[in-house]
């Protein structure tokens, strides 16, 4: 960043390493517009939700400005997430959000490799002040950013890159994270005072809506939601969507079912901001048979949509949160909340069948974040994850060595591995350090799947698969 600190020195600031929280592979929009089906968004339909504390309106479709679009410009660079950010096209998509109802953008620090507070300012900035809400955070991941004035300071460089006198809604950035959550919290907000800092600025109106966004470790959220007659929550952010709702925890013991954590909330009128809808986008991109049921029931409605209107339909969602690198995503989006048509119990129940055979599928649970990146062996950690997940979407992950459709099927995992992940960043040079797994959101034990992918992979190799449990 330009005549603040250096784009590196940052990084160490708040204690993300290079490519943690970096921008997708995938280049965005600099060039060209995907058409986002035949129907234009309409003007003026935006579904709004009630601030009870402010009484403001803010938008159901929140944009996430946590995938930016990307110049296509070199190569390497996009590899190694250092793509240079198209704030020509960040531009166009905010104007065109704007244009259509959205007012709430959620942004942190960490985003982008520190970049996206800074374009997501320059973006916002062209528009008035009361047009639009900012959603930050406090995202002092790194011991090395536990004191008080370094997190005085992180406060005050948002202010700064984002261009703006207050924060609308300002998070503790990820509770619950850390192999101790608790001692975690504590040492990031308490302990060094920076939670009463935060509080005091809330009352000099500096943050005008304190909240904190939760992963992980659920006696920390219990705990501060206990605190929530001392802290007086303005809003709290969780993951939601019909398969979190109530397979999370099937799916991974370590996590919460989004049905008790806005329960919770419900229990106390604290508003929800909703983040990952399609968990990272797996819910956009089901498997065949399940596209084919969705589709059946609505021909003209994306895979996606159904997600969205899920989040949408509970009346105590604030916002819904959705990264939107593409205009087709924005578009789609727009279309699902201008205005939202909630769900009804029957297509409640529908989803909640889908979520029960996706469980089936037996996915590894990443949202493709990045968090857990780098990795200090090179590891491509989230490709090889999206590459196995999509496999075994489409059927390419086969148990039956003796099938018609086993070479077929092995090929196809085998290419397309050494398309999606270099052979010096796959599965089989993982070492098992270990420093991935207290970074991972959905507490995803890595080392564990990827020494079961990299076995899985030598057995396809060697024509002799023994289960993808092997």
């Amino acid at each position: 960043m330009r005549n603040r600190l250096s784009r590196r020195t940052f990084l160490k600031s708040i204690g993300i390493g290079a490519a943690a929280a970096t921008v997708p592979t995938v280049v965005g929009c600099a060039s060209k517009d995907k058409a986002a089906g035949e129907q234009e968004p309409p003007t003026g339909q935006m579904t709004y939700r009630t601030n009870p504390k402010t009484g403001e309106k803010v938008s159901l479709l929140g944009y996430g400005m946590m995938r930016l679009p990307t110049l296509e410009s070199n190569a390497s660079a996009r590899e190694d997430g250092d793509a240079e950010i198209d704030q020509e096209m960040v531009n166009r998509q905010v104007d065109y959000a704007i244009e259509h109802g959205v007012n709430y953008f959620d942004t942190s620090p960490a985003y982008c490799k520190g970049r996206s507070e800074h374009c997501t300012g320059i973006a916002l900035s062209r528009h008035p002040r009361d047009k639009f809400f900012i959603a930050t955070k406090l995202s002092n991941f790194s011991p090395d950013t536990w004191s008080h004035e370094a997190g005085v300071e992180m406060f005050q460089n948002s202010l700064k890159e984002l261009q703006v006198e207050y924060i609308d809604y300002m998070l503790l950035h990820g509770i619950g994270m850390g192999e101790d959550g608790m001692a975690t919290y504590r040492s990031r907000y308490v302990d060094n005072g920076i939670l009463d800092y935060l509080l005091e600025q809330r009352e000099k109106g500096l943050i005008r809506n304190l909240g904190f966004s939760y992963h992980g470790d659920i006696a920390v959220f219990d705990y501060l939601l206990s605190q929530h007659d001392k802290y007086h929550w303005d809003f709290v952010q969780i993951e939601l969507n019909y398969l979190d709702w109530k397979h999370a925890k099937e799916i991974n013991e370590r996590n919460t079912n989004a049905e008790y954590l806005y329960g919770e909330l419900l229990k106390r009128n604290i508003p929800a901001v909703i983040m990952e809808p399609l968990l990272g986008g797996r819910l956009s991109k089901l498997p065949d048979p399940l596209v084919k049921r969705l589709k059946s029931r609505d021909k003209d409605s994306s895979v996606a949509s159904w997600a969205f209107r899920y989040a949408g339909t509970y009346p105590n969602v604030l916002t819904v949160l959705s990264g939107m690198t593409f205009m087709e995503h924005l578009k789609d989006n727009l279309l699902t909340y201008s205005p939202l048509k909630p769900l009804s119990d029957e297509e409640m129940k529908f989803l909640e069948q889908i979520a029960t055979d996706m469980v089936s599928y037996n996915t590894i649970p990443c949202n493709d974040c990045k968090y857990c990146m780098p990795c200090p062996y090179g590891i491509d950690i989230p490709a090889i994850f999206v590459h196995y997940n999509k496999c075994l979407s489409e059927g390419n992950v086969s148990l039956d060595t003796a099938g018609a459709e086993y070479q077929k099927q092995r090929r196809a995992f085998l290419v397309g591995y050494d398309r999606s992940v270099p052979k010096l960043r796959q599965a089989d040079h993982c070492v098992g350090c270990g420093h991935c797994e207290p970074h991972c959101p959905q507490r995803i034990r890595i080392p564990q799947e990827l020494y079961r992918i990299s076995r899985f992979v030598e057995n396809l190799k060697q024509e002799k698969n023994e289960g993808t449990d092997a």
